[in-house]
């Protein structure tokens, strides 16, 4: 069933949940964010006003054609999955979940992925304790919109003491430029538990006079002594907004490692945070981006120390070429009584262009003495000596360029912890750099 959304409010987020037939405590939870979506402002990310971008095209609830099986999915969406089917995979088109495949090993262990749809009916006490508790509906104005609206997303769950080697893997797609996409992903890590994630968000609209409004969260919790691992790839058209929250919440001794390559060729807002609530918690960050065109860009990182000895790193780099904006923000913030934190980080950006901008804003706020914390920003263009020295080696300039800046980014992109959506962003690189 489609519901139009755009005249929004308390009454269109309760009609998608009464098309899909959603429990009662639910419709009542998304009319509840319809009303704070109303009432609320959007962020206001630093130099970056919001108001200017199309923010308010919520689009049609357009469900996608269920399959049983990865060879009955359109080509366009099976040209995008990595070769290697590690038995752990969902998909999503448009605005559903459409195929979801988890093999018989990891379910005798008690795994379980599926669509977030389908866990408020047969997980909800689970998702209920989780489900925007790190990303709150009330934050702001597109907080708001993604409770009231979210649909198909992912729900993994991994009990405890199991270690997951293959990566599970999810693909977000979507073709229909006047589909509602909002997907939410939440990620339970039970105590000692070990998983690596690999999410990858992509489109074809084609030629579209409308903008696609991809609202999206991730919401991960590593309960005591568990190992999360996430990769990001985010690909989409240029008539596609791509608003990306993402959040840990770190229990004693847990991990988590945030690895993105937001590549995305429209604007672009994304938040990568982690709480470090443990004691012992650790979180690394590594955040990649290249800006093209009139590309305007906002990618945050952040890392809260609650939890004492905890630590973090942030790395993140961005290329910037013709007339792209970005600004790049990265937060430490050691809360009083986080003694023996160690937080570092380092933002660098790459100016192709003399047209281009990048702002690279590290911030470091420490409520407590017995710390460590440091950061690194630089922004610059390519090193006139070593494009020399490649070129008296025989090198073309152009060629030259380019393998600065594919070592640039390497650090992030030698993370990605599947062969074939490596393979798959080095050619999306390519393109972007041209």
């Amino acid at each position: 069933m489609s519901t139009p959304t755009t005249s929004f409010g308390r009454e269109a987020a309760a009609a998608i949940a009464r098309s899909k037939n959603e429990p009662a405590w639910l419709v009542a939870w998304r009319e509840e964010a319809g009303d704070l979506a109303v009432r609320l402002e959007l962020p206001r990310p630093e130099k970056m006003p919001l108001t200017r971008w199309t923010l308010d095209q919520y689009g049609t609830h357009r469900p996608g054609q269920q399959v049983s099986s990865v060879s009955d999915l359109p080509a366009v969406i099976t040209a995008l999955l990595p070769e290697q089917h590690t038995g752990a995979l969902i998909v999503q088109h448009n605005s559903s979940v459409v195929y979801t495949g988890l093999s018989d090993e990891l379910k005798a262990q008690g795994v379980v992925l599926t669509s977030m749809e389908e866990a408020v009916r047969t997980h909800e006490e689970l998702l209920r304790k989780h489900f925007m508790t790190a990303y709150a509906r009330d934050e702001h104005k597109l907080s708001a919109v993604h409770a009231a609206l979210w649909n198909g997303g992912v729900f993994l769950y991994v009990p405890r003491n199991v270690e997951i080697e293959q990566p599970i893997q999810a693909l977000l797609f979507v073709d229909d430029a006047e589909a509602t996409f909002m997907p939410h992903i939440l990620v339970i890590a039970e105590s000692n538990s070990s998983v690596s994630f690999v999410e990858q968000v992509a489109s074809s609209l084609g030629e579209t006079s409308a903008t696609l409004l991809h609202n999206s969260a991730v919401e991960v919790f590593a309960k005591a002594g568990a190992t999360v691992r996430y990769a990001a790839v985010h690909h989409m058209d240029a008539s596609a907004i791509d608003i990306a929250y993402r959040r840990a919440v770190l229990d004693n001794d847990s991990r988590i490692e945030w690895i993105v390559g937001d590549l995305h060729n429209g604007n672009t807002l994304t938040d990568t945070k982690s709480l470090l609530k443990g004691h012992g918690s650790t979180s690394d960050s590594k955040i990649i981006s290249v800006g093209t065109k009139n590309q305007r860009m906002s990618l945050t990182t952040q890392a809260v120390h609650i939890g004492r000895s905890s630590e973090s790193d942030m790395v993140t780099r961005a290329v910037m070429k013709e007339e792209a904006t970005a600004i790049i923000n990265g937060i430490t913030k050691i809360e009083k009584g986080a003694t023996k934190a160690n937080g570092q980080q380092t933002e660098k950006v790459l100016m192709l262009s003399p047209k281009a901008r990048g702002d690279a804003n590290p911030i470091l706020l420490i409520d407590e003495d017995d710390v460590k914390a440091g950061h690194a920003a630089s922004v610059g263009q390519v090193n006139a000596e070593q494009v020399y020295y490649l070129m008296s080696r025989g090198v073309s300039r152009q060629d030259a360029e380019r393998l600065i800046i594919h070592g640039f980014l390497d650090p992030v992109v030698s993370e990605i912890p599947l062969e074939g959506l490596r393979e798959q962003l080095h050619r999306i690189l390519e393109r972007k750099l041209g």
